[in-house]
């Protein structure tokens, strides 16, 4: 498995960015969808207990249609399966995790997990990885 790890020191609080991030999400769904073949499509946003992260948090799963976003002539001959992203997220903040996927690759994903803290970037460790994993990380 590929570890990365992205430091990104930002000029406000977690708190802060967290009220920005979610006006930007709905902005740019907004902006993404117009016109037909385009935009992203909230199949679910529900509350959840007990899930992979976190004792309870928000479950969003959304699909992005980026047909237009794809030249006429390789629209034309890829299935609809590939003009589609998958992303479901379990949003615990400061804490969440998102999965990436596309339906006509099945056993391929990507995974994302963001911590979001009050510091420079400096904290160590912060999704308490063993240390064979340690070792694999790259920062």
């Amino acid at each position: 498995m590929l570890i990365k790890e992205y430091r990104i020191p930002l000029p406000l609080t977690a708190e802060e960015y967290q009220i920005a991030q979610l006006f930007m999400i709905q902005k740019k769904s907004r902006l993404e969808s117009s016109g037909v073949g385009s935009g992203v499509e909230i199949i679910k946003n529900e509350p959840y207990s007990d899930g992979p992260i976190g004792d309870s948090g928000q479950y969003t799963y959304k699909i992005y249609h980026i047909g237009n976003r794809i030249p006429v002539w390789i629209r034309n001959i890829l299935p609809s399966s590939a003009l589609e992203a998958h992303e479901e997220s379990w949003n615990s903040y400061p804490y969440t995790r998102t999965r990436y996927s596309c339906p006509l690759i099945s056993h391929f994903s990507v995974e994302v997990e963001t911590k979001y803290l009050n510091d420079s970037g400096n904290s160590e460790n912060v999704f308490n990885l063993s240390q064979d994993e340690l070792k694999n990380r790259v920062i």
